[in-house]
């Protein structure tokens, strides 16, 4: 039997419902997971100030591995339920590749004309612990007629390089294509600098076919010709938008899952779904568990378990496919429970 320790931050809204159906489909491939639940999130925040507790850190560090079900609820400001919580556990664990992948999964539709699942199969690698998404600068002379907003980006060597490589890796994997997000015709000093590093990296990967693009143009590229391209890399905020692009394309978010990942596997690495905690249909039974499920078999790929991970992931292909137990957003009417036993089954028996 496995020993593996995975935490669960069920979070808010649909977080808590989804997180239940991942944990149902994972105990159903891979029996014995030992689950330690943390109810840290913007309830606890309006309770106490704090979205975890002080050692939550430390409280976590033991894990094999974190699933997260979403944070966010009205009342708090999604700036503080995302530095409270997500933005230190990524930091703090290294988890400085963010991994979405984004296709088109059989029974569900595009929301390009005429486009099918060859068309629609996207990796995106998303830096995930510096760029934009930086805390340093302010507000000055508040109140002033002279106030102003600082909001500065950072980009180290280390951090853009090693983000670029796994890109090259990941696309060695796959097609042996990769494009790179800039914008170096309007930032002046970080885009020029990400795109000298990822050429230099190139270098290194003479197999592999490289594009450059604005990350305007590459928007537009996912939507008007998204079978051109198969790996793409971006700093943190640019893979951040791309990927939900990506995703509202392929059938939605409520499909689309994502690694907060630590390559060196020095620190447990966090796996959720893409979508947020929609709070108006929580606890209402209608909320498409997919993305959190494949969040799951992500998760089960970075443990080791290949084959459980396979599993899962062809359940939910099978199950959609058959268009029999489909939730709301997939135009049935099945409950988020139905739809994660019918994965859970089907995944069990591709087990045995």
């Amino acid at each position: 039997m496995n020993r593996y320790r995975i935490a669960t931050i069920p979070g808010d809204g649909i977080g808590v419902d989804v997180t239940a159906e991942a944990v149902k489909v994972l105990d159903a491939v891979l029996p014995g997971l030992a689950w330690t639940e943390f109810d840290w999130s913007c309830a606890q925040y309006l309770r106490t100030g704090s979205m975890m507790p002080p050692d939550g850190i430390e409280q976590l560090a033991g894990f094999d591995a974190i699933l997260l079900g979403a944070v966010g609820f009205p009342g708090v400001p999604d700036h503080v339920s995302l530095w409270g919580l997500l933005i230190p556990v990524r930091r703090a664990f290294g988890q400085y590749v963010n991994l979405r992948p984004v296709r088109l999964l059989p029974g569900t539709e595009s929301a390009l004309r005429d486009r099918g699942a060859a068309d629609l199969d996207l990796l995106i690698v998303r830096e995930n612990s510096e760029g934009e998404y930086s805390e340093l600068g302010g507000i000055h002379n508040p109140g002033r007629p002279g106030e102003f907003v600082l909001q500065e980006s950072v980009f180290t060597r280390v951090g853009c390089e090693r983000i670029i490589r796994y890109a090259f890796d990941r696309a060695a994997e796959r097609s042996g294509r990769l494009c790179s997000a800039t914008k170096s015709n309007g930032l002046i000093h970080s885009m020029p600098y990400w795109d000298s590093v990822f050429e230099q990296v190139a270098a290194d990967y003479p197999g592999v076919e490289t594009r450059q693009m604005h990350v305007d143009a590459l928007a537009a590229e996912i939507v008007l010709h998204p079978d051109r391209l198969d790996v793409i890399v971006g700093s943190n905020l640019f893979g951040d938008i791309l990927s939900d692009l990506a995703a509202a394309v392929t059938g939605g978010l409520g499909l689309a899952p994502s690694g907060n990942i630590d390559p060196a596997r020095e620190h447990p690495s966090m796996f959720e779904a893409v979508h947020g905690s929609a709070p108006d249909i929580a606890g209402q039974g209608i909320a498409d568990p997919v993305a959190q499920i494949l969040a799951g078999a992500m998760m089960l790929d970075q443990l080791g378990e290949s084959a459980a991970a396979a599993a899962v992931d062809t359940a939910v292909c099978d199950v959609l496919g058959a268009g029999e137990v489909r939730t709301p957003d997939l135009g049935g009417k099945a409950t988020t429970a139905e739809l994660g036993d019918a994965i859970a089954e089907r995944a069990a028996a591709l087990m045995r």
